[in-house]
C-alpha cells in the first residue's frame, strides 16, 4: 500500500491531460481527490507511529545491490507527508481556478502531480539512493514548473538557474551519500541510524558532512546559495506555493533533520548549521522588505524560515527540536495561505506589485481576513501558530551552546524584518487610500479561496487549541529526531521572559519601519542593486560566463570537426587512463611469450611485415591484401593452436571483409598526401603509444586468473551430455548454441552485404 500510496502521483500524472479535456474547469477538483485520499491515509498511520515508533516497509527492487525502495514511517516523514498531501490537495484545486483556460493546463496537472509524488518519495524513502533519486526527481520537476511559462525569457533562465544550482549540490549529496552509506556499512536510513559505526571519527567524515551539506544548502537556499529562490518566482503562483510551504525547498530542512540524530554530534556540523542558518534567517528577512512585489517578499521571508529551520537543527537542544517542529508546522501553513493570497491579488487586479495596491478590503472582504490571519502568524504574534514557533525560537538562541552572542542578534534583526514583511502583505494591499490597478478587483472564485481561507483558519485553531499540533504533529516529530516526545509542552503564555521582550522589541521596531517603508524605497532600491552586482547571484553569472568561454574554446580546439583529431584526442585520452591505472596499480608485465617454435616465430613476422606494408604503400589494392595477410596469419594462429573452427571462421570474415574493402575503396578518389611530415610523426607515435598499450593489457590479461578454468568442466561433460568427443563441436553446437546462432547471423549479413556490393557494381557497369 505504501509503494502505491508513493507512486500514485505518477500514475495519476499520466491520465492529466486526459482528464483536463473530460472534466473541463473542474479538474482541479477532481485531481485533488488524490492527495485529499493520501492525506487521510497518512493521518490514519499517526496512532501507530505513536504508539510503537518508527516502521519500515520493505519493498525489493535491487536487493543484490542494497537497493530497494523501502520506506521509513515515523514522526518527521509522516509529518512531512501530510504537509505535502494536505496542502497539495488545495494547490491543485487553486491551480485549477488561478489557471482557468491556460491552453497547457493539462501539462502542467502532469508535472506538479509528479513534482508531488517525487517529494512523498523522498522524505519517505528509507534507502539512500533510491531517496537520491527521488530528490534528482525533484530537481528536475521543479526545473519543468519554474519554467512552465516556456515562452517567457525570464521564466526559462530562472527554471535553468535553480537547476544548475540544485543539481550542482546534488552531485555533492551523491558522493556524501555514498561515503555515508559505506562508513555506516548500510545504505538504509535506518540502518545508517542504528549504525554503530564512528560516523564522526572516520577519515571520511568532514568530506562526508561537506558534501552532505553543499546538497542540503543549495536545495534548501541557505547562503550564498539564496539567490535562487526569489527568481524561482517566475513559476505560476500555485508552484511558488506549492514549493515554498511544504515541498522542494524544505527537502534540504528534511535531510538535514533526518541525518541530525548520526551526525549531530560532530562540532563541524553543528557549527556551519548555526551559523549559515543564523545567516541565511537576516539575510532573508533584511532583502524581503527591500522588494515590493508580494511574491519577491514572501519568497525571502521563506528564505527566513529556512535559515530559521536549518540553524535550530543546529543548535540540536530540545528546545530547539520543538521550536523546529513547530515554525516548520506554523511556516507551512501561513506560507501556503499568503502565497495563494498572492496570487489572488495578482489575478484580480492585474498588478503583483503591492506599491500599487490599496484599499481593497471592501471589494475583496474574505481574501483581507485571510491575509490578516496568515500574516499575523507570518509575523509571529499572537494568538497564531507562528508566536508560538517565533517564542520558541527565541527560547533556543538564547540557549545555544554555539554562537551565544552572535544567534541571538541575528535573530531580533529577522524576527524585525519578517513583521515588516507580514504587514507589507497584510496592510498596504488591503487598507488605505484606494488605488487604481489594471484590472477592476473582486473577490476570488471559491477554488482560489478554499486554500488560504482554511490554511489561515488552521494557524489560529492550532495556536488556540495547541493541543492538536502539540500530540498529533510536534511531539512524533521531536521523538523521531532523538528528543524527548513526553517533555514536549506548547503554550501561548510563558510570562514575561526574554523571549517575550524580545518579541516586543520586534513589534516596536518593525512599526517604526513600516510606518516610513515607502519613503525608505529609494534607498532599499539602491541597497539592493549594489548587493545585486557584488553578491552570490553576480558570481553565479560569472562562473556560467567562464562555463561558456571554456565551452568555446573546447568547441574551437577540440570539436572542430575534424575525425584525425577526435580520434587523436580518444586514443591519447585512453593511453593516458588506462596506462597511468595500469602502471600504478598493477604494474608493467616484463615476461614476453616467445614463440615456442619456428612456424609460429614465422607467421609472427609474416604479420609483422604485413603491417608495416599496409601503413607504407600508397596502394589501395596493396594496402587491402597486405592487411588481409595479417588476417589469413591469424586464421594460421587459430589452426595452430588446435581451433580450426575459429580458424575457418575467421578465413570466412576476412575473405568476405577484403571483397567489402575493395568495393568501396575502389570507389573513393586516389590517396593525396594531405599532411605534414610533423603530422605523420604524431600519427606515428600515437599509434606505437595505443599498440604498445594494447600489447602490456593483453599480456597483463593473460596473467591473471579469477576464477578456476572451465575448460576441465568441458572436457568431463562432453560425452554423457553432449555425446560428442569433439569437445569443440560439443561447445559450438551444445553449450554455447546462441553464441555460435549469432556468429552464423553475423557471417550472413556479411555474405548479404557483399552480395549487395556485388550486384551495385553489375548494375552501375550495366548502366
Amino acid at each position: 500500500m505504501m509503494l502505491l500510496a508513493v507512486l500514485s502521483g505518477f500514475i495519476l500524472a499520466l491520465f492529466a491531460p486526459l482528464i483536463c479535456r473530460v472534466a473541463g474547469d473542474r479538474c482541479g477538483w477532481v485531481f485533488a481527490l488524490l492527495p485529499a485520499t493520501l492525506f487521510v491515509w497518512f493521518a490514519g498511520l499517526l496512532p501507530e507511529v505513536m504508539a510503537n515508533g518508527a516502521q519500515v516497509v520493505r519493498y525489493p527492487w535491487f536487493p543484490a545491490m542494497e537497493i530497494n525502495l523501502d520506506f521509513l514511517i515515523d514522526g518527521l516523514s509522516l509529518m512531512f507527508a501530510l504537509l505535502i498531501s494536505g496542502i497539495g490537495t488545495f494547490i491543485l484545486i487553486y491551480a485549477g481556478g488561478y489557471l482557468k483556460g491556460h491552453p497547457y493546463l493539462g501539462r502542467f496537472y502532469v508535472v506538479m502531480l509528479s513534482f508531488m509524488a517525487s517529494m512523498l518519495g523522498l522524505v519517505l524513502s528509507d534507502n539512500l539512493v533510491t531517496l537520491f533519486v527521488f530528490w534528482e526527481l525533484t530537481s528536475i520537476t521543479s526545473y519543468l514548473l519554474i519554467g512552465f511559462e516556456h515562452e517567457d525569457v525570464k521564466a526559462r533562465a530562472s527554471a535553468l538557474q535553480g537547476l544548475f544550482v540544485t543539481v550542482a549540490g546534488g552531485l555533492a549529496l551523491m558522493a556524501g551519500l555514498i561515503m555515508l552509506g559505506t562508513v555506516a556499512g548500510s545504505y538504509s536510513l535506518s540502518g545508517v541510524l542504528a549504525s554503530d559505526a564512528d560516523l564522526i571519527g572516520h577519515e571520511w567524515a568532514v568530506p562526508m558532512l561537506l558534501c552532505i551539506l553543499a546538497g542540503a544548502f543549495t536545495k534548501s537556499a541557505q547562503v550564498p546559495f539564496h539567490f535562487w529562490l526569489p527568481n524561482a518566482m517566475a513559476a505560476p503562483t500555485p508552484v511558488s506555493a506549492f514549493l515554498h510551504s511544504a515541498t522542494m525547498v524544505k527537502a534540504g530542512v528534511y535531510l538535514l533533520a533526518r541525518l541530525n540524530p548520526a551526525l549531530g554530534e560532530a562540532e563541524l556540523w553543528t557549527l556551519l548549521l548555526s551559523l549559515f542558518g543564523g545567516l541565511t534567517m537576516f539575510t532573508g528577512a533584511f532583502m524581503a522588505i527591500t522588494h515590493t512585489g508580494a511574491k519577491k517578499v514572501l519568497a525571502y521571508s521563506t528564505i527566513m524560515a529556512l535559515g530559521t529551520l536549518v540553524m535550530l537543527i543546529g543548535i540540536g537542544t530540545h528546545y530547539a527540536l520543538v521550536a523546529f517542529a513547530t515554525f516548520l508546522v506554523a511556516h507551512s501553513l501561513y506560507k501556503g495561505a499568503l502565497f495563494m493570497i498572492a496570487g489572488i491579488l495578482d489575478h484580480e487586479t492585474g498588478t503583483k506589485d503591492v506599491a500599487e495596491m490599496g484599499g481593497l478590503a471592501p471589494l475583496m472582504p474574505v481574501t483581507a481576513v485571510a491575509a490578516a490571519v496568515a500574516a499575523l502568524s507570518l509575523a509571529g504574534l499572537p494568538p497564531l501558530l507562528g508566536f508560538v514557533g517565533k517564542e520558541l525560537m527565541f527560547e533556543a538562541v538564547l540557549e545555544a551552546p554555539a554562537w551565544r552572542m552572535l544567534l541571538p542578534v541575528l535573530a531580533f534583526g529577522a524576527g524585525i524584518g519578517v513583521m515588516v514583511a507580514a504587514g507589507i502583505i497584510a496592510i498596504k494591499p488591503f487598507y488605505g487610500k484606494r488605488l487604481e490597478t489594471p484590472k477592476h478587483p473582486h473577490e476570488a472564485p471559491v477554488s482560489m479561496l478554499a486554500g488560504p481561507v482554511v490554511l489561515a483558519g488552521l494557524s489560529l485553531l492550532f495556536g488556540v487549541a495547541l493541543f492538536i499540533p502539540e500530540q498529533t504533529l510536534v511531539a512524533p516529530v521531536v521523538a523521531s529526531l532523538g528528543g524527548t516526545a513526553e517533555k514536549v509542552h506548547l503554550a501561548l503564555w510563558h510570562g514575561i521572559n526574554m523571549p517575550l521582550i524580545l518579541s516586543l522589541g520586534c513589534l516596536v521596531v518593525a512599526g517604526v519601519i513600516l510606518r516610513f517603508w515607502s519613503r525608505l524605497q529609494p534607498q532599499l532600491d539602491v541597497l539592493r542593486e549594489g548587493l545585486g552586482r557584488f553578491g552570490p547571484e553576480a558570481g553565479y553569472f560569472r562562473i556560467m560566463e567562464w562555463l561558456t568561454r571554456i565551452a568555446t574554446w573546447q568547441t574551437r580546439v577540440l570539436q572542430n570537426g575534424t575525425m584525425g583529431n577526435y580520434m587523436i584526442t580518444l586514443a591519447l585520452t585512453t593511453v593516458g587512463i588506462t596506462g597511468f591505472t595500469l602502471i600504478t596499480q598493477y604494474g608493467v608485465p616484463l615476461r614476453l611469450p616467445v614463440p615456442d617454435s619456428g612456424f609460429a616465430a614465422g607467421i609472427a613476422l609474416l604479420m609483422i611485415v604485413s603491417a608495416f606494408f599496409a601503413t607504407g604503400t600508397v596502394s589501395r589494392l596493396g594496402s587491402v591484401a597486405a592487411m588481409s595477410i595479417v588476417g589469413f596469419a591469424v586464421a594460421l594462429i587459430f589452426i595452430l593452436f588446435s581451433a580450426p573452427d575459429l580458424g575457418i571462421t575467421q578465413i570466412l570474415v576476412e575473405t568476405l571483409t577484403v571483397i567489402l574493402l575493395v568495393l568501396v575503396l575502389f570507389r573513393l578518389p586516389g590517396f593525396t598526401r594531405m599532411s605534414s611530415p610533423l603530422e605523420r610523426w604524431r600519427d606515428i607515435i600515437v599509434a606505437v603509444l595505443v599498440g604498445s598499450l594494447m600489447t602490456v593489457l593483453i599480456l597483463a590479461a593473460t596473467e591473471v586468473q579469477f576464477f578456476e578454468p572451465i575448460s576441465a568442466e568441458h572436457v568431463a561433460r562432453s560425452v554423457p551430455d553432449g555425446h560428442g568427443r569433439n569437445i569443440v563441436n560439443v561447445i559450438l553446437v551444445d553449450f554455447r548454441a546462441l553464441d555460435t546462432l549469432g556468429e552464423i547471423f553475423v557471417l550472413a549479413l556479411a555474405a548479404v552485404g557483399v552480395y549487395s556490393m556485388i550486384r551495385l557494381k553489375a548494375e552501375d557497369q550495366t548502366a
